[in-house]
């Protein structure tokens, strides 16, 4: 490069940039301060601000701030006026580098750099609200030239006090500038645009501006800068390398001086690589159009860092960076996921991907014959593409624990597992462990873990499903939520496994009939845990035995159920004075499907003594001994309240009637939970065969039979007046009292306030009746 003499008059070069955009109007008021997190720092060659895109999604501007204005950083402009903004929509922020020599920039003395911007935030409701920023750099001297190859644009500055070269070393091109500058009659600055194998074109700096080549003069060097791919520019291959050469020659004529300065860019266009572990990235070792005349440069120091800086190379080491200087180029590399750079997770169409971004500052100082230091700064954001890591699972069940074990694997290290759900019912991890779930976290490797999950064949979310006699298929399907922290992003992952057991076959029970009821038993079975044994709705249970009066047996191997007659549970049928016939059903329920699938009944032939029945059909069978509390009656000779109602047996001291709830002149009453149906047996023409008092036929003798049922199990049969119960009623035989003719009256029923407990037959003390299913508490008060 050659220089003459630089005047004070140079200085009016600085406004050629800044005045090529109109300046706005002074700034509004902000409407409010946006909670924008920012960051501002001073690097090595440029000031870098990063701001984080807010909520609404919408990226932040930037308007450069000087005495002249307020300026929009766009794309173009940023490029022509020493910007570089980039959108990182992954990572969530805007990133904004000013270079130190960039339009509306205070400068001091080439030493002290004042930026101010504006940085606007448009909310959800598309209003605009900025805030101000403004940061001091002090940066150490710059070297004589300096060669920037910025993402968007390139940029030399030399120093205007450098010494101009000797005849003999001025290259050929050169000199041909040289002549046109001194042809020239014009005083005011050129530029001579110069492409290699081209015709070169003088213009005036205004032209040249307007055609996107910048010139501007601070206060100790004189800086030019342009956009990539200009038409004046020239890609050539140097050492097996693409590299984009731009030379441009500004000159000026003043009395019998001319003074020249040779200004070359040249940037190496290599995109980067990712080789799966490592981003790449080469230049020439020699960055020969940087050249001046015959003169040779020699690469004195090779360095590398991250985000504008070089670090030092103890730092490198640590970090895993990488320069490989060889004979013609030199390679650059950053391992993925290294100190530095930015590592990115997130979700893809439910695949957990992650990528890694890093802005690769390459430095390299190259020295002439003259000892003239050219410091040769790159930066180039490299990326790798996004990279998937697929989780899989593995069925780890083994038969002989029965018990599903399921690996889930390749999960990465910033990943938490948030939930399961278990053929559909979800569960967080915290309350499968509180359930008894085992859940572990296992390491892989370096940077991935595995789930792993323990199910019991017979956990109640797992489902099981008859194959063939004797052979059960357990299925449990698996939705895995998993979570990327610290943006709480869900992706999913789901299996599905089943097994096949043997030997699956519903308990069966053996029965006998015994004086006073029925006894089942069985012997337990290894599959018993798949079913419950109920009676009709209600699961057998200790507690439940307890309350119906049934008694429950049951030890390591066998399990035997003694049934007493008239507990809840039978069904009464045929029944005469002499007999009747007792049926008890025990039912084996599937614990997943809640559906039968086995019944095991017992029908036995009891002998009558005494017993009420309430059917679900609605008929109330009673058969008592009237004797007992009314000695010498004939029972022959009882009715019901209807008095065509007959007994349909009789025997010396006892009365059978069986008559529909509907009929025989039974009263009832309800309220809002139950239903009183009731009865009486009338004595007539009581007499006596020995010598005592003999009652005559106006004297009446009566014992009151009921039927209670909930109302909600008959609520039908007052609207088509057929009676229809979902389950037996319950009966009450009140022991028969002398009632004077003359106070005979309707019979008052009392309001029921408590609700009964008992389903069934007959009993004489309603105390011993137990609580069971809806019913709450003994009956006693509707037995009096």
């Amino acid at each position: 490069m050659a220089f003459g003499f630089v005047s004070g008059g140079l200085l009016l070069l600085c406004a050629v940039a800044c005045a090529l955009r109109d300046s706005k109007n002074a700034l509004q008021q902000p409407s409010r301060l946006p909670q924008v997190p920012i960051v501002v720092e001073c690097k090595a060659h440029s000031l870098f601000i990063s701001v984080d895109i807010p909520p609404s999604g919408s990226e932040p501007r930037f308007e450069a701030i000087d005495a002249t204005g307020a300026y929009p950083v766009t794309e173009s402009y940023g490029a022509q006026c020493g910007y570089t903004y980039s959108v990182l929509p992954l990572l969530g922020r805007v990133d904004l580098r000013a270079s130190y020599f960039s339009c509306h920039t205070g400068n001091r003395k080439d030493e002290v750099f004042t930026f101010m911007f504006a940085v606007f935030i448009m909310d959800k409701h598309g209003k605009d609200s900025f805030f101000n920023v403004s940061k001091t750099c002090s940066v150490p001297p710059f070297s004589p030239r300096v060669v920037t190859c910025e993402e968007n644009y390139m940029e030399v500055s030399v120093r205007t006090d450098l010494p101009c070269p000797t005849a003999g070393s001025i290259k050929e091109d050169f000199s041909a500038a040289l002549a046109v500058a001194q042809s020239s009659a014009v005083e005011a600055w050129q530029v001579m645009l110069q492409r290699e194998g081209q015709q070169s074109e003088v213009m005036s700096t205004e032209n040249a501006a307007t055609l996107g080549y910048f010139i501007m003069v601070t206060p100790g060097r004189l800086v030019f800068r342009t956009t990539f791919g200009q038409r004046h520019a020239s890609v050539k291959m140097v050492n097996g390398v693409a590299v984009e050469v731009i030379r441009a020659t500004v000159f000026f004529r003043q009395n019998w001086m001319v003074v020249m300065v040779d200004l070359v860019a040249a940037c190496s266009l290599d995109k980067g690589s990712f080789d799966g572990y490592r981003l790449r990235w080469r230049t020439p070792a020699v960055m020969t159009p940087l050249v001046v005349g015959p003169s040779e440069l020699r690469s004195e120091y090779v360095g590398i860092g991250v985000d504008g800086e070089v670090v030092d190379e103890q730092a490198a080491i640590d970090r895993g960076y990488s320069v490989t200087v060889a004979e013609e180029t030199v390679e650059s590399s950053i391992p993925f996921a290294a100190e530095g750079g930015t590592r990115k997770s997130f979700v893809m169409e439910n695949v957990y991907n992650e990528l890694y971004i890093v802005q690769l500052t390459y430095q390299q100082m190259l020295v002439d014959q003259h000892g003239v230091v050219t410091k040769h700064n790159v930066v180039r954001q490299m990326a790798t593409p996004p990279i998937p890591h697929p989780s899989f699972s593995v069925n780890q069940t083994t038969l002989e624990e029965r018990v599903f074990q399921v690996y889930l694997g390749n999960i990465p290290s910033d990943v938490e597992l948030v939930s399961v759900e278990l053929n559909g019912q979800a569960i967080s991890v915290l309350t499968a462990a509180q359930m008894g779930y085992s859940i572990t976290r296992v390491s892989e490797g370096k940077n991935t873990f595995a789930y792993i999950i323990r199910v019991p064949f017979d956990d109640q979310f797992v489902v099981k499903q008859y194959i063939s006699v004797g052979v059960l298929k357990y299925t449990l399907e698996i939705k895995w939520t998993l979570n990327i922290i610290p943006q709480m992003e869900a992706y999913y992952h789901f299996s599905s496994v089943s097994a096949l057991v043997a030997d699956a076959i519903p308990p069966v029970f053996d029965s006998m009939c015994t004086d006073n009821g029925i006894s089942f038993m069985k012997d337990h079975q290894q599959y018993d845990y798949l079913w419950d044994i109920a009676i009709g709705s209600y699961t057998l249970t200790p507690q439940l035995a307890s309350e119906r009066g049934y008694i429950l047996t049951n030890d390591s191997t066998t399990l035997i159920l003694a049934v007493p007659l008239f507990t809840i549970g039978y069904v009464y049928e045929d029944i005469t004075l002499q007999q009747f016939y007792g049926t008890f059903e025990i039912l084996s329920r599937n614990v997943k499907t809640l559906e039968f699938e086995k019944s095991s009944a017992k029908r036995c032939r009891f002998q009558t003594a005494e017993l009420l029945v309430c059917t679900t059909e609605g008929v109330m069978t009673v058969v008592t001994d009237i004797t007992k509390v009314v000695p010498y009656a004939d029972p022959a000779r009882t009715t019901l309240l209807d008095r065509s109602c007959r007994p349909q047996e009789t025997d010396e001291t006892r009365v059978l009637f069986s008559f529909g709830l509907n009929t025989c002149g039974t009263r009832f009453q309800i309220d809002q939970q139950y239903v009183i149906y009731e009865n009486e047996i009338i004595f007539h023409d009581l007499y006596s065969t020995d010598s005592r008092q003999v009652i005559t036929r106006d004297a009446a003798y009566r014992m009151t039979i009921r039927c209670i049922y909930p109302v909600h199990s008959v609520e039908s049969s007052f609207v088509d007046r057929k009676f229809r119960a979902e389950t037996p009623g319950i009966g009450f035989i009140k022991d028969p009292v002398t009632v004077p003719p003359q106070v005979l009256k309707p019979m008052q029923l009392q309001k029921l306030t408590v609700k009964p407990s008992f389903w069934g037959s007959v009993a004489r003390k309603p105390a011993d009746y137990a609580r069971v299913g809806q019913w709450s508490a003994p009956l006693d008060k509707y037995a009096q």
